[in-house]
């Protein structure tokens, strides 16, 4: 019996043989060709190019509509690969110069832009690898003929092992015979992490060698929670495993007993439990997992996969249907947060060294203001129709709040000269995910309706880690210390001035942390639907007092594992 340990990306434990998953392997052909014959190989390259795009975006859709619009976002980088025009026209001109089979050209070339990626000193454009292999070796399948089987043939139930899956393995994965999986590489922001997440398929990811370690048909226990593989385990180890499996099963069914539950602590507190969405469609799935509101639309998605920029009409009908559907719960639109790891080709935006550092988010709208006050316009015209807020993203002080804020106003008076209602009564708030707005809480307090804490930058910003670079993803620690203290610093300076602070990170939906961050004071959670059951199960599991001492004795802690484990325990014992 063999213990490894690596990063825990998706809960849950499962028992099964392993089945060793490697990279596709193509022979492809290396035949010369004549003159005459070189249009047809373009026409070749042409229709693999369309026949792909064709495949990634019902890929997209699919995974849209089954996980959601946030993993759907993955493939856009696809689609962007397919529109590379240098690749596209190093492969013709290529064609055209050394004569030779178009598949063969392909392959040639996809291994130079693979070896260029690969020799870049910045972790972010290196990783875009991943993205690049999935779309190339998709071309080149369709150019040889080929189909990829991955994992429709398993025969039996399987824990996958290999050294990394790519989104489009891992979309595969979806309703087949996979029990869990493990990697060499990987975070718990990779897009595997956040894909298995959604499949609801625990997984280990960051443990390197687990490959060489890891023989076909070896019994592993998979426990996704911890982070911990098991290779052949014993009886006695196995057996204790699998009631742990069917204990892990059986508190899932428990915390949807909470569903249609308020989310009140056992001395009376009501805590507000809202959703995050990315598209209108997933108001249903918000219903249905009884939120009371939606705490983070994120609106970007809505210019995604498309040439042309959302008209004001566009988007007025979008916020209409969501207020309207949600009336009388709470709507609060986050404006367009464009960058990062999110960039629409319209924009013509140029590529940038350190993309989350640069131009997005509020500096783009701040600086596109004629972009802006479409929606902004779309908003309020659409806050007349259920209870809509409006918040901004990435804010790094008050004078771009203020800055936001005489935009707004414009697109007021521009609605008012045209005879257009607005609710006059809507509020405005402030997004903190940048270190210097936390430390200027107190300020930004004053000129805001309300806070909300986005952790997922927050986090990297604070503790210097970028959230897709695979290498340092276990630096990436919501329960470090340093963060700890800036929630508080956040929450004591809005109550201070009498506004509520929210979250909407991923931190907000972490269990042991919600303790915490319920003790600090934190008013409302904005988290994934389908987490939303267990965050009221566990708040009618406590009391005030109790997180109130959980969330003092976690201030005196030193180390992000010490308050993890101290919040762990603490969670157990509240549950039993």
């Amino acid at each position: 019996m063999i213990q490894i340990k690596g990063i825990a990306a998706a809960p849950g434990i499962r028992v099964g043989p392993a089945h060793k998953f490697g990279k596709e392997e193509f022979t492809v052909p290396r035949n010369e060709i004549r003159e005459d014959e070189i249009p047809i190989n373009i026409q070749l390259f042409e229709e693999a190019l369309i026949k792909t795009r064709k495949e990634i975006m019902e890929l997209q859709k699919r995974i849209g509509s089954d996980m959601g619009q946030e993993e759907a976002l993955i493939f856009d980088a696809h689609l962007l690969v397919l529109e590379d025009r240098m690749l596209i026209e190093e492969v013709i001109s290529r064609l055209k110069k050394e004569k030779l089979n178009v598949a063969c050209i392909f392959s040639e070339v996809l291994k130079k832009y693979t070896s260029v990626f690969s020799n870049i000193e910045d972790e972010y454009l290196k990783e875009r690898i991943v993205d690049i292999n999935d779309v190339g070796r998709r071309i080149l399948r369709n150019l040889l003929g080929k189909e990829r089987k991955a994992f429709l043939e398993l025969k039996e139930k399987v824990v996958v092992v290999a050294h990394d899956i790519s989104p489009s393995d891992t979309a595969a994965m979806h309703k087949k015979k996979v029990l869990a999986f493990v990697t060499d590489i990987g975070g718990k922001t990779s897009h595997t992490a956040i894909m298995a997440k959604s499949l609801e398929i625990p997984a280990v990811v960051g443990i390197e060698g687990a490959t060489a370690m890891i023989h076909p048909d070896d019994v592993l226990i998979v426990d996704g929670s911890m982070g911990v593989v098991i290779i052949n385990p014993d009886q006695q180890t196995l057996e204790n495993y699998r009631r742990e499996e069917q204990k892990f099963e059986g508190v899932l069914q428990k915390f949807l007993t909470a569903k249609d539950l308020p989310a009140v602590t056992r001395d009376g507190k009501t805590v507000q439990i809202y959703a995050n969405i990315e598209l209108p469609d997933e108001v249903p799935s918000v219903k249905l997992h009884g939120a009371k509101g939606i705490g983070l639309y994120r609106t970007e998605f809505f210019y995604m996969n498309r040439k042309d920029l959302p008209t004001e009409e566009e988007h007025y009908q979008e916020y209409k249907y969501v207020a309207q559907e949600m009336k009388p719960d709470p709507v609060v639109i986050r404006t367009l947060d464009l960058g990062g790891d999110k960039f629409l080709s319209q924009f013509a935006i140029p590529q940038e060294m350190q993309p989350f550092l640069g131009w997005r988010a509020i500096r783009f709208c701040l600086a596109r203001p004629e972009i802006f006050k479409v929606q902004l316009r779309a908003i309020l015209r659409a806050s007349v129709h259920g209870k809509l807020k409006l918040m901004y993203p990435m804010i790094s002080g008050v004078e771009e709040l203020r800055q936001a804020n005489t935009i707004l106003d414009q697109a007021k008076k521009e609605l008012e000269d045209k005879g257009l209602s607005y609710d006059k009564d809507m509020q405005v708030g402030t997004m903190i995910e940048v270190p210097s707005a936390a430390l200027t809480a107190d300020i930004l307090a004053k000129e805001t309706d309300f806070f909300s804490i986005g952790t997922n930058d927050l986090i990297q910003y604070s503790l210097a880690v970028d959230r897709v670079n695979e290498k340092v993803a276990y630096l990436y620690e919501p329960a470090h210390p340093a963060v700890l203290r800036m929630i508080k610093n956040i929450i004591t300076a809005g109550h201070k001035e009498k506004i509520k602070v929210a979250m909407c990170g991923e931190m907000a939906g972490e269990p042991g942390l919600v303790l915490i961050l319920l003790g600090m004071g934190l008013d409302e959670f904005s988290i994934p639907p389908q987490v939303i059951p267990e965050l009221k199960y566990i708040i009618r599991s406590i009391t005030m007092k109790q997180v109130e001492e959980i969330a003092q004795k976690a201030s005196t802690l030193s180390t992000a594992k010490e308050v993890n484990n101290y919040s762990q325990d603490k969670l157990r014992e509240i549950l039993k």
